[in-house]
């Protein structure tokens, strides 16, 4: 029996493993899952988390460095939303990791 495998170029394997520790805290999935609903500022998020605002942004700076919140200035405040772009991205990424030799 021959077995074919497929083997991912370093560069797949290097973003899923961005895409995966990017992911890997609990607190900015919930966040994910709340700016796909709506936009929200970090107040908003702090409340709604139950964080202070300080750790709303330490987690919205490391979700933005990867390009999968997009910051939007309204008057005063920042709303954040999801990348949805960077997001599909992201889940093609992952599902061939997942599903790669099945």
């Amino acid at each position: 029996m021959n077995l074919i495998i497929f083997e991912p170029n370093c560069g797949e394997t290097s973003k899923a493993a961005r895409v995966f520790k990017v992911l890997s805290v609990e607190t900015r999935v919930r966040m994910i899952v709340l700016l796909k609903r709506r936009s929200l500022c970090v107040n908003a998020l702090a409340k709604t988390l139950n964080i202070t605002p300080a750790a709303v942004s330490q987690h919205l700076r490391v979700l933005r460095d990867a390009g999968l919140v997009i910051a939007d200035k309204q008057g005063y405040f920042v709303h954040y939303r999801v990348n949805e772009e960077t997001l599909a991205d992201w889940s093609q990424t992952a599902k061939r990791i997942l599903e790669q030799n099945k």
